[in-house]
């Protein structure tokens, strides 16, 4: 999977947990709704790190617990 899926799909596995929708995250977050579905749909070739962090922030997390998953290791991700 290329690392801009794996991004994804944690958020989405996230968002799940804390029983968020897209619109609960974009208002928690301060992310804009269209930079998230833009980042959820894998549109894009990269996300900044600060658009993580922030997203990290809206649900509770540090960047640590974001890419503790198996979704991040090496063996799961393309180059």
């Amino acid at each position: 999977m290329k690392l801009n899926e794996a991004v994804a799909k944690r958020i989405k596995e996230l968002c799940k947990q804390n029983g968020l929708t897209q619109y609960g995250l974009t208002t928690k977050s301060g992310v804009p709704q269209s930079t998230l579905s833009t980042i959820l749909n894998c549109t894009f070739p990269s996300v900044k790190i600060r658009i993580i962090y922030e997203i990290c922030d809206g649900l509770g997390i540090t960047l640590k617990e974001f890419f503790d998953s198996p979704l991040f290791d090496r063996d799961n991700l393309e180059d």
